[in-house]
């Protein structure tokens, strides 16, 4: 197989299961209300969620070597400000991703 046809294929299996994955909970519950559990995990979960991101985003730091994980937290509290005066996580996100390029570049 080619490796123009390989690349082809597995997008094309990539998007077909990402279309059927979203397109399921319609499925299953169409117009009906939803059970208490989904509705309880649907509030639940983004937060969960992203405190798994940073800590897997922080799990490499060394607190024993220069710079002691400075940037990282540096940019996570800016991160947490933005977010909590403008509410705008892609701004959040984009201006402490910005921030830390810069920091890791100067330190």
């Amino acid at each position: 197989m080619s490796n123009t046809l390989y690349a082809f294929s597995a997008i094309a299996v990539c998007s077909i299961i990402t279309i059927l994955i979203r397109a399921l909970p319609f499925v299953i519950f169409g117009n009906k209300e939803l059970p208490s559990t989904v509705t309880y995990l649907g509030k639940v979960l983004p937060g969960a969620i992203m405190i798994i991101l940073v800590i897997f985003c922080l799990r490499n730091i060394s607190f024993s070597s220069f710079p002691f994980g400075l940037p990282e937290f540096i940019c996570i509290g800016i991160c947490a400000l933005l977010q909590h005066k403008y509410k705008n996580s892609i701004l959040s996100v984009i201006i402490s991703t910005i921030l830390y390029m810069i920091i890791i570049r100067i330190i």
